[in-house]
């Protein structure tokens, strides 16, 4: 039976009644951010988390991690916190090493969704959070499913509960469109890494 991530999120939203729990936020790009924060602020602690060493160039990587306190600005969210570690791509280059040849989708891209994921658990871990997430399900290009059994099998290596998500539904991709013509947010055209740019 196919799963319904949303609902899964949605209930688990519904039981924390008060409580505001620490979430770790893994964020692909301020677009993506933009209707998914909308969605998750007012029920988290939130801490963005832009740990993306797939992104290329160099210039493209500090543009995305530029665009983030604009967002949280003109979004009146000025309290979520913000950490962008350091640019290194070979780390990247080092996990999809024979894979450079696979189609956008393909298996190149759950081994960067894996990479990703897992230095967000191991930061989640580390920050005494109490769940973690990603931004990447609201984009219709990416693989909901898969993104959601890499967080929920990190999730039980790492010991750190994972937030299922399916942000596209309920029209969170369109709202991202939105959201940014109207903040003036950079919006990429390419998903990030050097094999994605067309």
């Amino acid at each position: 039976m196919k799963r319904d991530y949303n609902r899964e999120m949605e209930e688990y939203i519904g039981a924390l009644e008060w409580r505001r729990p620490r979430l770790l936020l893994h964020a692909c790009c301020a677009p993506c951010s933009s209707s998914v924060l909308e969605r998750l602020y007012p029920h988290f602690q939130v801490t963005l988390y832009y740990y993306n060493p797939n992104i290329h160039p160099k210039e493209e990587f500090l543009k995305r991690a530029e665009e983030f306190p604009k967002l949280l600005r003109m979004a009146g969210m000025e309290d979520v916190a913000l950490v962008i570690p350091d640019y290194e791509p070979e780390t990247f280059f080092r996990a999809v090493r024979g894979l450079e040849g696979e189609p956008e989708g393909g298996e190149r891209c759950g081994v960067c969704f894996d990479l990703r994921l897992r230095g967000a658990a191991e930061y989640a871990v580390a920050g005494g959070f109490d769940l973690f997430a990603t931004t990447l399900t609201v984009s219709p290009h990416k693989n909901a499913p898969l993104i959601n059994d890499i967080g929920e099998r990190l999730a039980e290596e790492y010991g750190v509960l994972w937030l299922p998500s399916d942000f596209k539904k309920k029209d969170g991709y369109l709202r991202s469109i939105r959201l940014c013509r109207e903040y003036g947010i950079y919006r990429q055209c390419f998903c990030g890494c050097v094999y994605s740019i067309v």
